[in-house]
């Protein structure tokens, strides 16, 4: 590995040749992967491709008129102080606004290195190519918007915007609320069986701190074993499991928690409120994300949630 000091114009411009290269080879990428999802955007970056595309013809050209038609295969991984990227192709998917912070990084780090390569530069021409393409890549983003205005119009946006949000439920909210309701209605029968037939907050605690992980490390598993997503555009099953296992946890120590107080008549009262506002949150999502009309979604979340408990309370009665 070579410090970028001690490269040679030669090896400077065969840098900028696989750089150009690589960056080109992004932005084809994520054009290719955001086309069926984000149409719009995937336009964008086939004009920034297409850009990176004409630097690199230049940059070759210029190579081949000054050093031959011998160009070196010298990769930023070969040069001390580049940053390492993140493969795109092992990334699973790739989300809109981490890539465009991703192409936002890769700008910044070519205008840099076209900076100092112009100012080591001795021949002109080498230094005129290199000053221009630095140049290129300040007004980039400006471009960049320009590309933005031509191909994301006011609708292209909406419907970009609508996007995010279909896939933002499916890959979190379902897999969420899924697991909310199941550890804040399922785990109401055995924590208050327990303290009704206990009477003792130590032991409700216990109990529904066993339902809570359990039904926690269940129903993660079921969400990432259900299916990979490929062809339900519902994200990574394991990222899924992982909201789904985290929110059903959630769900029971909610109204386990409250077990902790010593007196027992206490932790049932505030027992009782922190269900009210389990049942709350889950009717509150359910009309915001899932399109249930409120009321509807009370009535339903409420029926559930008080079948379980009776049985709880008549189980621990009996």
């Amino acid at each position: 590995m070579k410090k970028f000091s001690q490269l040679s114009e030669a090896e400077i411009l065969a840098l900028a040749i696989s750089l150009e290269e690589g960056d080109e080879r992004i932005y084809v990428e994520f054009a290719n992967r955001l086309r069926d999802t984000y149409p719009a955007t995937a336009s964008v970056f086939d004009g920034m491709g297409a850009e990176e595309s004409a630097h690199r013809r230049r940059l070759t050209d210029l190579f081949q008129a000054k050093f031959g038609e011998h160009i070196p295969l010298i990769r930023r991984q070969d040069v001390k102080g580049f940053i390492q990227r993140k493969p795109i192709w092992l990334a699973p998917e790739l989300k809109l606004e981490a890539v465009r912070k991703y192409a936002a990084d890769m700008e910044g780090e070519t205008l840099l290195f076209y900076e100092k390569a112009a100012a080591r530069a001795q021949d002109v021409d080498i230094r005129r190519l290199l000053d221009d393409l630095a140049q290129a890549e300040r007004t980039h983003e400006a471009r960049a918007e320009h590309l933005t205005e031509t191909n994301l119009d006011a609708t292209a946006l909406e419907t970009e915007a609508a996007t995010q949000r279909r896939l933002f439920v499916l890959q979190v909210v379902q897999p969420g609320l899924a697991g909310l309701m199941d550890g804040s209605v399922s785990t109401l029968a055995p924590v208050f069986a327990a303290a009704m037939a206990t009477h003792d907050s130590w032991q409700a605690f216990l109990v529904g701190l066993a339902a809570s992980l359990g039904a926690g490390i269940s129903m993660g598993f079921a969400e990432a074993l259900s299916d990979d997503g490929s062809m339900t555009g519902r994200g990574h099953p394991w990222l899924r499991g992982v909201v789904c296992g985290l929110m059903t946890t959630l769900g029971g120590i909610g109204h386990t928690l409250p077990f902790l107080i010593p007196h027992y008549g206490m932790a049932m009262t505030v027992a009782f409120a922190v269900v009210a506002l389990e049942l709350a949150a889950i009717t509150w999502i359910r009309a915001k994300y899932m399109d249930t009309p409120a009321f509807s979604a009370a009535v339903q979340v409420g029926l559930g949630g008080a079948l379980v408990f009776a049985t709880g309370m008549l189980i621990g009665s009996a």
